[in-house]
């Protein structure tokens, strides 16, 4: 049935390989209502963090760090830093992930190493793509313990704010973070169709040419559909996506991460 969730009538693949582990990704969904009366269980965070160190790392360099944030004041600034969100304060454990350059730069220094690399974009690349790989084992293992999680990429509306709030030194960036507890049940909680495979699937090489129009009429279709049924509304998937990229101030405050990025301290050459 998750399988037949995730996509539009139709557009599900005709077959899959089928394991516990798939079966439980293909249920994942973002939990925006969380049991504040239930206390979380002991050794949470740190089995959490295990798990997101069992990630791949580029070159093991670990360029990542993560705050586990559970005082109610700091998570109602950081609620209020990203959108308002009332769930983000709400949620009993709220981790904020980041883009850590400053370990390594720190320990270089112990050994006399100035550690030139760090100032250059694709460093800030790799911390950033570590961090997401990290935090996805995090939330992949909330999920198996029956715990709900949501992404806040709104951190990044205000990155200085956000920092401080967080007392991050020069060299990171909180890039985003994510809301865990025990999930309220009800239809907010379902499952969210994606694309078809048909639109994102390219096979050994990249697929030029005008998008299945079709594919996503029907996706359309189907996002409306979900959003109805779970109370948001009439909300198809392309005046939606073209509406978020329209232009710099559908961004939020996104347009000026280059400055906010260079004030945190990133090199970005």
């Amino acid at each position: 049935m998750s399988l037949q969730q995730r996509y539009a009538a139709g557009d599900a693949p005709a077959a899959i390989l089928h394991h516990p582990v798939i079966d439980a990704l293909l249920q994942h969904r973002s939990i925006r209502r969380f049991d504040s009366a239930r206390p979380l269980p002991e050794g949470l965070v740190e089995t959490l963090v295990a798990a997101a160190q069992s990630a791949a790392t580029s070159s093991n360099l670990q360029s990542w760090s993560v705050i586990a944030v559970t005082d109610p004041d700091r998570r109602a600034r950081l609620a209020a830093l990203a959108g308002g969100q009332g769930f983000v304060a709400e949620a009993p454990l709220f981790l904020v992930w980041v883009a850590d350059l400053s370990r390594n730069r720190a320990l270089g220094a112990a050994q006399g190493r100035a550690l030139a690399g760090l100032d250059y974009l694709e460093s800030f690349m790799v911390a950033a793509i570590d961090a997401a790989l990290a935090a996805q084992n995090a939330a992949i293992a909330a999920e198996a313990l029956g715990l709900g999680t949501c992404y806040i990429g709104a951190l990044r509306n205000h990155p200085e704010p956000v920092a401080q709030a967080v007392n991050l030194p020069p060299g990171a960036m909180g890039l985003f973070g994510m809301a865990i507890g025990w999930p309220v049940p009800g239809p907010h909680s379902a499952v969210k169709p994606r694309l078809p495979q048909s639109v994102v699937l390219h096979h050994e090489t990249y697929r030029a040419g005008p998008v299945d129009a079709a594919a996503v009429a029907r996706y359309d279709a189907a996002m409306e559909e979900f959003s109805r049924r779970v109370g948001q509304g009439s909300q198809p998937w392309l005046p939606r996506m073209l509406a978020r990229l329209a232009d710099a101030a559908a961004l939020s405050g996104r347009d000026r991460m280059r400055a906010a990025l260079t004030a945190l301290g990133f090199g970005l050459k």
